[in-house]
């Protein structure tokens, strides 16, 4: 199975959301890399707030890199784009932090 991307969940608690916009602004600055949307509340598998970074796979160990400090605290949730979403968020995982529980009913 080929890895073909990665998507990074930077994860926020509701008082932390200015600080994840910087986190995920000094991302897109470092990494020229897409940011998504700012969910507020858990969304999908995510347990808490989160915003994405789309990353392309030759931009991942510099990603890594990055996030060891640039993560400034916040958690980060990274995963490969393999077309099989339990595995990408199971197999091919990443921490960045503390690790947290994923809802995975929504792979039922």
């Amino acid at each position: 199975m080929a890895i073909r991307g990665y998507h990074a969940h930077i994860y926020f608690d509701p008082h932390e959301v200015d600080h994840a916009r910087a986190v995920a602004a000094a991302a897109q600055v470092e990494l020229d890399c897409p940011v998504g949307h700012f969910h507020t509340a858990p969304m999908g598998p995510h347990p808490r707030g989160s915003v994405q970074l789309s990353l392309r796979p030759e931009q991942f160990a510099r990603f890594a890199h990055w996030a060891s400090e640039g993560r400034e605290g916040l958690t980060i949730f990274a995963h490969g784009l393999s077309g099989e979403d339990l595995a990408d968020h199971t197999r091919y995982v990443i921490w960045f932090g503390h690790s947290k529980p994923l809802d995975l009913t929504i792979f039922a």
